[in-house]
């Protein structure tokens, strides 16, 4: 089994980043967890997060007080799942930040 863990930071000033972990084994993704975060008031706070815990590939939505929506995912495999989430948080991390901070504020 393979284990593969690392970073992706999303801008020059190293305030945004994907935390990416993954165990395959030949080719195929056991588990996965594809989590966007952001350095916000001093501290990374987690803002969406892909995984396979519980079971079953889903999408967290977190919010600054600490619940989360969960999102099932409905795709084939945890392979395109993996690569789903990870052009996702890529695509979109800007939007995700900016719902996280607007809640943050209220």
């Amino acid at each position: 089994m393979q284990e593969i863990e690392y970073l992706i930071y999303l801008t020059a000033e190293s305030t945004d980043r994907l935390r990416v972990y993954a165990q395959k084994e030949k080719g195929e993704i056991l588990k996965f967890v594809v989590q966007y975060e952001a350095m916000i008031s001093g501290e990374w706070q987690p803002i969406v997060r892909y995984d396979t815990a519980h079971g079953f590939a889903h999408k967290d939505i977190m919010r600054p007080k600490g619940e989360a929506i969960k999102q099932p995912l409905f795709i084939e495999t945890y392979n395109l799942a993996f690569t789903f989430a990870t052009l996702d948080l890529k695509a979109n991390w800007m939007q995700y930040r900016d719902n996280f901070e607007k809640g943050f504020k209220k």
